[in-house]
């Protein structure tokens, strides 16, 4: 028996590196510590070899999220390249949303909802699961399950609860404090009309 490298093992396997990284963090194949590197026994990766080999046809989807509408485009494509790289099945469709995490209503989410639901794909991917949601992940992976989906995140978050909870809470004042701007400089476009007499509601008065 030889330990292999993660490069070499993923080299064996005919898979990205980041891809055999996340099989060892799911326990999707044993792995041995040599101090802070991770080795793969050649006999478990010649037998991943056969189970993947045998295992049903991947067919994954693609979801790259920004929270602006503009300004971002990089990171799109980046998020797009990076998912590309370490795919190992069929990529079905790659869907894109410039929306904040918060929201419900994305339509790059919705059609990817929709694959889900009629089983055409068996793998959802992302680089980072607050792309897919900054709450209810968990449901989601749920309701995945439910169709035989199964959820990948490139890069898992490693934080403590104390660290994700102020991140969570910093993007909610965030994301009401923006919305609150937007309804304040409605009211301030409103009384300016209404001051000038351009008012919609003041006509007929």
């Amino acid at each position: 028996m030889e330990l292999l490298r993660l490069s070499r093992a993923a080299q064996r396997l005919g898979i990205h590196p980041v891809t055999l990284r996340l099989w060892a963090d799911s326990g999707k194949i044993p792995v041995t510590w040599v101090g802070r590197e991770r080795r793969f026994s050649s006999v478990d990766v010649e037998s991943m070899k056969v189970t993947k080999d045998s295992s049903r046809v991947r067919l994954e989807v693609l979801y790259a999220r920004v929270s602006g509408s503009s300004g971002q485009e990089s990171s799109l494509i980046a998020q797009e390249e990076e998912l590309r790289a370490t795919s190992t099945g069929e990529i079905v469709k790659v869907f894109r949303d410039r929306s904040s995490a918060l929201r419900e209503e994305r339509p790059g989410l919705n059609r990817l909802l929709a694959l889900v639901a009629d089983g055409s794909v068996t793998v959802v991917r992302v680089t980072h699961e607050d792309r897919l949601a900054r709450f209810g992940v968990g449901w989601l992976k749920r309701l995945f399950a439910v169709y035989g989906v199964t959820l990948e995140v490139l890069h898992p978050r490693k934080s403590g609860g104390r660290d994700e909870l102020l991140e969570d809470f910093v993007s909610l004042v965030t994301t009401f404090a923006g919305r609150l701007y937007g309804m304040r400089s409605a009211d301030a476009r409103k009384r300016l009309l209404a001051e000038t007499g351009q008012c919609p509601g003041d006509h007929g008065r």
